[in-house]
């Protein structure tokens, strides 16, 4: 089995579609549909948000996820949850009680995920300072050329 780290997109791959080569070349081909298909919604903002606020809280009331994630609205919030709920990244409690209480916490597989996004924080961190200087010179460059044509 071969493996290597870059990403990349071949030549015949539907747009919108990523091919990861450090997977193996044997690799299942329900493996890479998943990952097409689980791209969108996880690398989304609010459920990395979402992650990252049930993985460090643990369980929340609607409510209080909705006051934890400044800035987003009650109905995407919803939605985003139902997703995750469908693709099996978090539990979601309900209570027979009036009003009705319901909680969110993440399953065991919602909260690995949450430690792959460690990944991407530590090359943030690592990177920071080259992403800084790249856009500053790519916004200088802009400046200069005026609006684009």
């Amino acid at each position: 089995m071969k493996t290597n780290d870059r990403i990349s997109n071949p030549p015949n791959a539907s747009p919108g579609t990523f091919h990861f080569e450090c997977a193996p070349e044997d690799h299942d081909p329900r493996i890479a549909a998943l990952m097409n298909d689980l791209i969108g919604c996880v690398a989304a903002k609010w459920t990395i948000l979402a992650i990252e606020t049930l993985g460090s809280r643990g369980r929340l009331r609607f409510s209080e996820l909705n006051a934890a994630m400044a800035g987003v609205s009650q109905k995407v919030l919803a939605s985003t949850l139902r997703r995750m709920e469908r693709d099996g990244l978090l539990i979601r409690t309900v209570y027979p009680e009036v009003p009705p209480r319901v909680e969110y916490e993440l399953t065991p597989t919602g909260a690995t995920l949450g430690a792959a996004f460690c990944g991407v924080w530590l090359w943030a961190k690592t990177h920071l300072l080259y992403v800084e200087a790249a856009r500053q010179a790519f916004d200088g460059q802009q400046k200069n050329q005026g609006p684009a044509a």
